[in-house]
């Protein structure tokens, strides 16, 4: 989804600075710790994920607040109703009336939030991606995030496991046009699977990250292609979408379902036999390691430009062995 400059400067100044932030939460206590050499002094972090209420995004929050405590910041989260640029655009607009001195952010789209983010660190803020990033390299100090690519890839290795000599169709959910992350995980799938001539792509469907719109597509994908033997989910919504689509077609199981990221409910569905694999990020290294060159950059030390957080395959298998890996619902 693709957002113009003027509408969201529209937005962001039609709505209140105040009221926006008093909504915030996720703030930590200041330890007291004196600011380290180079620094301004300002202890203030904010941490703008891609949406609330998701585990991925709550346990990148979790590792980000005790990284923050520990080094005597405080850490203040706001995170939009939904993964949309034009209702995160305003949260960061609204920042200038608190002015952190690093905003750590999950860009929404790769594109549309260029103009907030901009303006945010034209106040003097220090900008860290974490999770997705925007196509202009040139304003965050630091990207961390996992693999995707690498991600996809993996899932297609998996998917090859899984259904092992037999042939058939294999379809891939993504989330919305212009999601960084997601986008880079078709992608890696797309690239892996044409190295398995039993396994035939038969598209890329965008699922505007509903579930419902998710389950839609898997149904008429089976119905389409009668051969259906995997799917590949790109992220939460779009798999538990996709796992609520082979259930009402009493396909569960017989189509292998994989899934990115290994929340609560996805980590049921293993169990179950809804999900056939979870392809797991480590959110809480990725909130730890965005404070952590934050702070680098305030304290005029070195800091890295891109890190990779580690991602694993799990099935039911290997579950107990990955536990560490699984999302959490509060910190």
């Amino acid at each position: 989804m693709v957002t113009t400059r003027r509408a969201l400067m529209v937005v962001g100044t039609a709505l209140s600075a105040a009221a926006l932030l008093a909504a915030c939460g996720g703030q930590v206590g200041d330890t007291g710790s004196q600011p380290t050499q180079g620094d301004s002094g300002n202890r203030k972090l904010a941490l703008v994920p891609g949406v609330s209420n998701e585990p991925f995004y709550i346990s990148m929050q979790c590792g980000a607040e005790e990284e923050a405590k520990n080094a005597g910041y405080t850490l203040q989260t706001q995170a939009p109703a939904k993964f949309d640029a034009t209702l995160q655009a305003p949260i960061v607009t609204a920042l200038a009336a608190t002015k952190p001195a690093a905003l750590l952010i999950a860009p929404t789209d790769d594109v549309a939030m260029t103009e907030p983010m901009k303006q945010i660190k034209d106040l003097g803020v220090v900008v860290i991606e974490v999770d997705t990033a925007l196509k202009d390299t040139s304003l965050a100090a630091s990207t961390i995030t996992s693999n995707n690519e690498q991600g996809g890839t993996l899932a297609a290795d998996t998917m090859s496991k899984l259904a092992g000599t037999k042939s058939g169709s294999v379809l891939v959910l993504d989330t919305k046009a212009g999601t960084s992350t997601t986008a880079a995980r078709a992608k890696g799938f797309k690239d892996q699977l044409a190295k398995y001539p039993n396994l035939k792509l038969i598209g890329v469907e965008f699922t505007d990250n509903e579930p419902d719109q998710a389950a839609a597509k898997v149904t008429a994908a089976l119905s389409a292609h009668p051969d259906l033997v995997g799917v590949f989910a790109t992220n939460l919504n779009t798999g538990e979408g996709a796992a609520t689509g082979l259930r009402n077609a009493n396909k569960s199981g017989q189509v292998n379902l994989i899934g990115f990221d290994a929340s609560p409910s996805e980590v049921q569905g293993l169990t179950a036999g809804d999900f056939q694999a979870l392809i797991a990020q480590d959110p809480a290294t990725i909130g730890k390691e965005g404070v952590k060159q934050a702070i680098a950059k305030l304290s005029g030390q070195d800091v890295k430009r891109n890190i990779e957080a580690p991602l694993v395959a799990i099935t039911k298998d290997t579950m107990s062995a990955n536990e560490k890996y699984f999302y959490k619902t509060k910190c």
